[in-house]
């Protein structure tokens, strides 16, 4: 085999396109969403080299339009679940041995194709299906997925560049990165594409095979990226993608010997019963599975009485209700300062009461659906609360209805005590809760913020006093693993802002980093010695 030490092309953020009126890309969206909703697909699960349907079918619908049938997906069982790992483990040998390059080349692939050929497709299927506004699509779907995929392949270059500094006379010491010894479980969520197609493809990015379960929720847009893998070379059974329950699917991976890790990104709760659960089969495995989680947040936004206004009003409602709140990162509780917040409130109402509410479709609405009747049920039950609570007033929204699509109106919740349950809990929707502090306070508020959620995903400061920034960075630093300074506390991007929290927030391995690839690969220590010693004596025993 021809051998080479081969530099990759620079990656560079993808651009992102503003679908303003008039633009190319606006038309051709269009013209995506068009089609898309002409035909209802028949989706597979895909093991192997095989499409596999079943006898049980479920309906996809948009959820900002329940009449709008997308297609069906298949079902799967416990069966499925096994014959994924199968194919997987099949296809591992060879997939491993593939030069690293070869692989490279397939991701690099991937990521022109959702640049051209697929972007229009990949964004109007995480449009339609997870109901997210054509910006919201375009810097999910298409332009972060193909970061993922461009920087990680430049991370796996210097991981694999890493050396031992020193071999001494006669010695030669080396590392490699080995896969790791078994399968590897992919559970992604519904709210980003680009997760959904970064957890699996990563970890296949260092020699692993995958056994992919995503959310039901984005079964649609999955589906185009098991076309995109597919179409740039992916050999069949690096990536399985399978539709089962997750108890089902749990019951089978989490019992085999074979398991290597999970890459997980979604609820804290289901992320702690897996972690369990890999615990009491411990004993199973050929080898300590890695555990690698990005869960909830509760992520908030701190404003000092110097911050500029309107920095705040525009980080507040971007932070909080873009995408729906529907962001583990989405700003969902703020401490204004007193002195503030009348105006502030103001601020806020002119915008939140300027946004349209409605389908993706209409490029105008700034606001859709929240994903599912599930998530809908559970947020309107904290808004019901909210409306009825003597420690809380709702100042803006509170309305929603759920005849025509799960549509929540941006609420605003002010909070007369600082340990309010929606201060603390995970809403995962469009409420942002708000405590006005006594501007003296400021360094007590930041006590509460920090002590008041299990979470630690994100947080920003907006001031302009340094001496203020300075505090709370100190005084924050382990409430959340990507903080901001004069900015909302969302969009991190690939390359510039690593993304992970700790405490309940998972395992802070930073998705879109050189260290979350380092969780998918083995090193091996290799010492060649050219000149061995051939007497076990050393000079000390010499006698004198």
């Amino acid at each position: 085999m021809l051998k080479g030490f081969f530099n990759v092309p620079t990656p560079t953020n993808e651009v992102v396109n503003s679908y303003a009126p008039g633009t190319k890309e606006r038309s051709l969206l269009k013209e995506a969403l068009a089609e898309a909703k002409s035909v209802q697909l028949d989706i597979p699960m895909y093991i192997g080299s095989e499409e596999i349907r079943t006898n049980k079918k479920v309906k996809i619908t948009a959820p900002h339009d329940h009449k709008l049938v997308l297609g069906h997906y298949h079902y799967g069982t416990k069966k499925h679940v096994k014959d994924a790992i199968d194919a997987a483990l099949a296809a591992k040998e060879d997939w491993q041995n593939l030069a690293w390059e070869q692989r490279a080349a397939i991701f690099l692939k991937a990521a022109e194709l959702i640049s051209t050929k697929y972007r229009y497709k990949l964004n109007a299927a995480t449009m339609l299906g997870q109901s997210k506004s054509p910006y919201q699509a375009e810097i999910d779907a298409a332009c972060e997925l193909i970061d993922f995929l461009r920087f990680n392949v430049k991370y796996m270059t210097e991981i694999y560049q890493q050396q031992p500094p020193v071999s001494p006379k006669g010695v030669w010491n080396r590392v490699e990165q080995r896969p790791l010894e078994g399968f590897v479980f992919a559970l992604t969520p519904f709210n980003f594409t680009a997760i959904a197609g970064n957890l699996p493809t990563c970890v296949a990015m260092m020699g692993n095979v995958v056994v992919w379960k995503p959310s039901n929720a984005q079964v649609y847009s999955a589906n185009v990226l098991m076309e995109i893998f597919k179409e740039a070379g992916l050999p069949d059974g690096v990536i399985n993608l399978v539709y089962v329950d997750g108890p089902d699917a749990g019951d089978v991976i989490f019992k085999h010997p074979d398991f290597a890790g999970i890459h997980f990104t979604g609820s804290t709760g289901v992320f702690q019963d897996i972690w369990k659960t890999i615990g009491e089969n411990i004993h199973r495995y050929k080898t300590y599975p890695r555990i690698v989680g990005e869960t909830g947040g509760k992520d908030f936004i701190v404003v000092h009485p110097s911050a500029d206004i309107q920095v705040v009003n525009t980080a507040l409602v971007r932070g909080a209700f873009e995408y729906q709140g529907q962001k583990c990162s989405a700003a969902s509780r703020a401490y204004i300062p007193k002195s503030m917040w009348k105006e502030l409130k103001k601020l806020m109402e002119r915008d939140i009461k300027s946004f349209k509410i409605g389908p993706v479709d209409d490029f105008s609405n700034f606001i859709n659906a929240v994903i599912d009747e599930k998530s809908f049920d559970k947020i309107t039950k904290y808004i019901d609360r909210a409306k009825n609570a003597k420690d809380a007033d709702i100042i803006i929204g509170g309305e929603y209805d759920k005849s025509k699509g799960y549509y929540i109106n941006p609420t605003v919740i002010v909070a007369k005590k600082p340990d309010y349950e929606t201060l603390s809990e995970e809403l995962f929707g469009p409420v942002l809760t708000v405590y006005v502090y006594e501007d003296k306070k400021f360094s007590e508020v930041l006590d509460i913020v920090d002590q008041t959620s299990i979470y630690a995903l994100t947080g920003s400061i907006i001031s302009q006093d340094r001496y203020a920034i300075a505090e709370a960075s100190e005084k924050l630093k382990n409430a959340a693993g990507n903080f901001y300074i004069n900015d909302k506390c969302t969009g991190a991007v690939v390359g510039q802002q690593p993304f992970g929290g700790a405490r309940g927030s998972g395992t802070n391995d930073k998705a879109g980093s050189m260290i979350n690839l380092l969780r998918w690969v083995s090193p091996r220590t290799i010492k060649e010695t050219f000149s061995p010693d051939t007497n076990y004596r050393y000079p000390f025993l010499s006698e004198e």
